[in-house]
């Protein structure tokens, strides 16, 4: 297999050495790099699948792995590498011809993809404070680089409210450490076993989680993400990468946290309930917006507590389709950033209601943000249809599966309203023939396909990367249809409601101030304590 810290380090001494080479030189090496780390990552991937644990760990410089630094290849890891290395290849030819896009925007990218790829990779929690550290530095950088007020404070917002979760992060290595005397992974879960009480856990587990929470934007230490995600001035690029890639690096390290301790400390019901507050309020604060970028930021928002909803069943099934939820997302919101940023460079506002005719006006953008909204909302023979199939298929109760096709509901409803941009008259868009490129409607359009591959062939690609296969049974799937179609009718009929009545407007005027988020994080904090000490207290 080819070393794991490579796929670290030379991102980064790439992104470096472009620096110092011309704008148009730089474009043309990177779209070469990008081709060869996917043929590299698809190596790896594919020599996985022939070991029989599935699994290789590897230690720097022969290093014990108590004090050496040590990376682990496994299926998911190797999927999302994989899956990094797609989408920065795809991203970097959408922004070919971008006037943003020099050598220093270019080393930040290649940069911030080794640093993902090392998050998915690490296998022990310094690491992944460090490298989160610097990840959050240099995309605070990305959010503000067009320097204008609004990106400069939605980046500081940015910075300042992770480096708060991370702070409590390394508070919970460091106590761990202090018990436990190492910070490898699999190491640290031995260790666990060995504790008389484990009631001494939970102070650095809550300090973990509560950070982690953030990261992820659980309820209600979701507000940073908007804001970062949806920034007037920063480029569609750099939305599509923080939405459609970052986040999900947390989700990564969120289950990967959580499988270590879940043996002695578990969190399932309190993350059962904020996952699906998180998703049903998501849902509804997409919908009361006028921003298109807003509107896909929230609706990110929903979907990542549909995701932690999943995480949290406890049920093998839905942990695979949480995990192919993750990597649709990555995909179709990606897509959807991309494509709000030809349209909003078009028509010269992001207003949705001043938008519309993309249908007739962008038909390869129009068909790639379609195919990319049923796959969000789970479309039937769609990739979201799918993964969220399995997630309900483990519901333990019809008030659990209830809770999901409520908060799918909203999904629908809020898209519902997006998809009017490709209706009506165009307007506002005299340059849309010479002002893009055209191979950013082609890679919009390809991105798009991937959704409706991803539902078609499912079973196929579960099985081809994760060597898992995933039931499907016909009459449940054909319920869901069912479903489907009745939540599409339903969300007309809801959707003209609730715009007559003036609530959406009210909603939206809802916003929380850095110290509200400071606060709501500590209260988060004391609240997973508690809970923890009163449910592991001696009886």
């Amino acid at each position: 297999m080819i070393p794991g810290y490579l796929f670290v380090l030379v991102p980064i001494a790439f992104g470096t050495l472009l620096f110092f080479t011309n704008s148009r030189q730089a474009k043309r090496g990177v779209i070469i790099f990008q081709l060869a780390l996917i043929l590299a990552s698809l190596y790896n991937l594919t020599k996985l699948r022939f070991l029989e644990s599935h699994v290789s760990i590897e230690t720097f410089a022969g290093w014990d792995r108590i004090i050496g630094i040590s990376l682990k290849w496994d299926l998911v890891s190797s999927l999302f590498v994989m899956l990094t290395a797609g989408l920065f290849f795809f991203l970097f030819l959408f922004d070919y011809r971008g006037d943003h896009v020099d050598q220093l925007f270019l080393m930040l990218l290649c940069t911030i993809q080794g640093l993902i790829i090392g998050i998915f990779l690490a296998h022990d929690f310094f690491n992944v404070f460090i490298l989160y550290e610097v990840a959050t530095i240099l995309v605070s950088i990305l959010i503000m680089f067009r320097k204008d007020k609004q990106s400069v404070y939605d980046g500081i917002f940015y910075l300042l409210t992770n480096l708060v979760a991370m702070t409590f992060f390394l508070f919970g290595i460091a106590l761990l450490y202090r018990m436990l005397g190492v910070l490898d992974f699999a190491l640290t879960r031995e260790q666990m076993a060995l504790l008389s009480d484990r009631r001494a856990l939970i102070l650095p587990y809550t300090f973990l989680v509560t950070a982690l929470s953030l990261k992820i934007a659980i309820l209600p230490l979701f507000s940073w993400l908007p804001r970062a995600h949806a920034t007037p001035s920063a480029p569609s690029t750099v939305s599509a990468l923080l939405s459609g890639l970052f986040v999900k690096s947390s989700l990564y390290l969120f289950f990967r946290i959580r499988n270590i301790f879940d043996p002695f400390l578990e969190l399932t019901e309190l993350f059962l309930i904020l996952g699906w507050l998180t998703a049903l309020f998501g849902a509804l604060l997409a919908l009361s917006q006028k921003d298109i970028k807003l509107i896909l930021a929230y609706s990110t928002v929903s979907q990542l507590g549909l995701i932690t909803f999943g995480l949290s069943l406890n049920q093998d099934l839905a942990f695979w389709g949480a995990v192919y939820h993750i990597i649709n997302h990555a995909i179709f919101k990606s897509t959807l950033f991309l494509s709000a940023g030809i349209i909003s460079e078009i028509y010269r506002t992001r207003d949705i209601e001043r938008i519309r005719g993309v249908g007739k006006g962008m038909p390869l953008v129009a068909a790639g943000t379609i195919f990319a909204i049923l796959g969000v909302t789970g479309a039937p023979f769609f990739s979201g249809s799918m993964s969220k199939y399995w997630i309900v298929a483990s519901a333990k109760d019809n008030l659990t599966t209830l809770g999901i096709y409520l908060a799918n509901f909203g999904t629908i409803t809020c898209f519902i309203r997006y998809s009017r941009i490709f209706f009506g008259v165009q307007k506002n868009s005299e340059n849309s023939s010479c002002s893009l490129w055209k191979m950013q409607h082609i890679v919009v359009f390809v991105m798009g396909l991937f959704s409706l591959f991803g539902g078609l062939f499912a079973r196929e690609l579960i099985i081809l990367f994760f060597a898992k296969q995933l039931p499907v049974d016909p009459l449940s799937y054909f319920q869901k249809i069912m479903i489907f179609f009745a939540s599409l009718i339903g969300g007309f009929f809801v959707l003209r409601v609730i715009e007559r009545t003036g609530i959406l407007k009210k909603i939206r005027e809802l916003d929380l101030s850095f110290n509200s988020v400071a606060a709501f994080m500590f209260l988060f904090f004391s609240m997973s304590f508690l809970y923890l000490s009163l449910k592991y207290a001696p009886q």
